[in-house]
């Protein structure tokens, strides 16, 4: 059950004899979007047609899907209780069709239906309906978007989540920087600081609505944990020459930093119960920037204890060190994927800045993207999607981007002003 949603699947009984057959094979990262039919929704309240076109945007955007424009349709006027004369939709090449309905309880309430037939097959691979508050019917969107994308991909779906980010305005001298937050397509953006202090690098929480993020009130850094739902904010601690907020472990029981002293920047690990720090390196290096393996067991960060900056690996507690990238240029940045079978990282060579991943063990290094300023990768929950910051030569301020694994797909993200320090959300669940 999706908390405020009150979700219930439909009972519907299979097709006798067929079995639906549409996926996207998107493992090799080479899929070609695949045709698919999404009819406005019957509706009693005019909002029919505006969840219908935020679930097509939602997978359009995936770069995995091709919504057909509904002038080619034949059938017309569905609900989730007709049969499709599946040959009106396959003459058109539509190898899958999503039909829904709205609707207004007597409660107020919003019922939201919908059902995704593999046209082909002639058999229907997902029916569900959910009941909310009118205000919530983007999130149902996201969901069904989301519920779609993993019937046919066999991956989660990343609809249903929020960007948290730092929203910039003003001159490049006297910049503003707020704390904002907005659902994963730009829309319901909302500030969380007002923008008394300079805020950087907000981190989420893996499995609570909370925050992390660094302001420098008069001139010094102090990481603050924010709760989105109630907005009560407090202080993790002063962190005196801190560039970074910290990481969450997996748990989300405690935190990863890297904290100067003496020169030199090490990283340590805090209880976020107790308070109680444990240090991980010992060198006369800067260890910076680390985030935690999905399973919690090992820790990636960048170092320039060979010269520059390159990426490490090491064990939770700090043991087994090992340097994994090799390549031209300085890497940094590094997150690890949810998936836990690639890092992202930021590199600064040949005079651009590159979004790129790698395997844990180094291998396999990929450049996905390439610019003026590219920086500050964050992952989609389902490990299949980017986000990143790019500042375009002479274009004035940052911009959000995505982009997936293939490289192919990138797209920017709309905000209503400048934007940088992106930081993806789990499933809203």
């Amino acid at each position: 059950m999706r908390a405020i949603l009150f979700t219930a699947a439909l009972v519907l009984v299979p097709l006798a004899g067929a079995e639906a057959r549409v996926t996207i094979d998107i493992t090799g990262g080479t899929a070609e979007p695949l045709p698919i039919a999404i009819t406005d929704f019957a509706s009693d309240n005019g909002l029919g047609k505006q969840i219908s076109d935020v679930v097509k945007a939602d997978l359009q955007r995936s770069g995995l899907f091709a919504p057909i424009d509904s002038s080619a349709f034949i059938q017309k006027g569905l609900t989730p209780d007709d049969r499709p004369a599946f040959e009106n939709w396959t003459v058109i090449n539509a190898q899958a069709l999503v039909v829904g309905r709205v609707a207004t309880e007597a409660d107020g309430r919003l019922r939201v239906e919908f059902r995704l037939w593999d046209t082909f097959a002639g058999q229907q691979m997902d029916g569900q309906q959910f009941y909310a508050d009118p205000n919530n019917w983007r999130r149902i969107a996201h969901i069904i978007a989301d519920a779609i994308y993993e019937q046919i991909t066999g991956e989660k779906g990343y609809f249903d989540t929020h960007i948290v980010f730092v929203a910039e305005a003003g001159d490049k001298a006297n910049r503003v920087k707020r704390l904002a937050i907005m659902d994963q397509d730009g829309a319901n953006m909302r500030y969380l600081t007002q923008g008394e202090d300079l805020v950087l690098t907000p981190r989420f929480s893996p499995n609570r609505q909370e925050i992390t993020y660094m302001s420098f009130g008069n001139g010094e850094p102090r990481v603050y944990l924010l709760q989105l739902e109630t907005g009560q904010r407090e202080i993790v601690g002063n962190f005196p020459g801190m560039t970074f907020s910290p990481r969450f472990s997996p748990d989300g029981q405690k935190v990863i930093m890297s904290l100067q002293q003496d020169g030199n920047a090490n990283i340590y690990a805090m209880d976020l119960r107790s308070r109680a720090t444990t240090r991980l390196t010992n060198t006369a290096a800067i260890d910076t920037s680390p985030s935690y393996s999905p399973d919690g067991q090992r820790i990636v960060f960048e170092s320039d204890r060979g010269g520059r900056q390159q990426l490490y690996v090491m064990n939770a507690d700090g043991s087994n060190q090992q340097r994994i990238s090799f390549g031209d240029g300085a890497y940094s940045t590094p997150v690890w994927s949810p998936r836990g079978d690639l890092i992202a990282f930021t590199k600064q060579s040949g005079g651009q800045f590159q979004i790129g991943v790698m395997r844990p063990d180094g291998s396999g290094e990929r450049i996905l993207t390439s610019g003026f300023h590219n920086e500050g990768p964050t992952w989609a929950p389902n490990g299949r999607v980017l986000m990143f910051f790019r500042d375009q030569k002479g274009g004035g301020g940052p911009q959000l981007f995505s982009i997936d694994l293939s490289g192919r797909n990138e797209q920017r993200v709309p905000t209503q002003g400048f934007a940088s320090d992106p930081a993806w959300s789990p499933l809203l669940g």
